[in-house]
C-alpha cells in the first residue's frame, strides 16, 4: 500500500495534478472487511490530503459511530485521488486515470464490503445503477458485497437525508 500511496503522490496522469495541494491517497487499515470509496477530495481533503476531512467527514465518522465502527477500523479512499476544480464532479478521463490505483487497493485490501458513497463510486462498480433506486441494498460483485450509499455531503444540504443515512449504515453491522 505504501508503493500505491507513493504513485499516487506524484502522478501525472491526468490534469488535475497541476492544480493540487495534495493528492489524497486513502487511509485507514488493510486489515479490514469494510472499505469506503468516495467520489473526489474536496476543498479540505486537497489542503490535508486526508479523505472526507471535512464537514462530510465529521458525518461520515458520526455515522460509523453509530454502528460502533471507528475510521482507524475501515480503509476510506475515493474514485479519484486529486481535487477536481471547484468540487466539479470527476471527468470520465480522471477516474480512468486513478482506476489502477483504486483496483490495486481494493486488490490488497480485499474487504469483504465495498460502501460506495455516492453515485460516482457506485457507478465505477455498477454503471447503469441510480443511487437513488439502489441505495441501501446489498449487491455482489466478483468477491465482494457492494452497498451503495449517499454521500455524506446529502445530508448536509437536506437534513431528512441523515435518517437515510443512518439506516443505510445499519446494514453495516452485519459485516463487522
Amino acid at each position: 500500500m505504501d508503493d500505491i500511496r507513493k504513485e499516487i503522490l506524484t502522478c501525472t496522469k491526468c490534469p488535475l495534478y497541476k492544480g493540487r495541494k495534495n493528492a489524497v491517497p486513502g487511509e485507514g487499515t488493510v486489515n479490514t472487511n469494510i472499505m469506503f470509496i468516495g467520489e473526489a477530495p474536496g476543498e479540505n481533503e486537497d489542503t490535508k490530503g486526508i479523505p472526507f476531512c471535512g464537514a462530510s467527514g465529521e458525518l461520515l465518522d458520526q455515522m460509523l459511530e453509530s454502528i460502533s465502527l471507528k475510521r482507524k477500523d475501515i480503509f476510506i479512499t475515493n474514485i479519484v485521488k486529486c481535487r477536481p476544480p471547484g468540487n466539479r464532479d470527476p471527468a470520465e478521463n480522471e477516474i480512468h486515470s486513478c482506476k489502477n490505483y483504486l483496483q490495486r487497493q481494493i486488490n490488497i485490501i480485499s474487504p469483504k464490503v465495498i460502501c460506495t458513497l455516492g453515485r460516482f463510486s457506485m457507478n465505477y462498480f455498477f454503471p447503469t445503477f441510480y443511487i437513488s433506486k439502489v441505495h441501501g441494498n446489498i449487491f455482489n460483485f466478483e468477491s465482494h458485497k457492494i452497498i451503495p450509499m449517499y454521500h455524506p455531503a446529502v445530508a448536509l444540504y437536506n437534513s431528512n437525508m441523515k435518517k437515510i443515512l443512518l439506516s443505510d449504515f445499519q446494514i453495516l453491522k452485519q459485516f463487522i
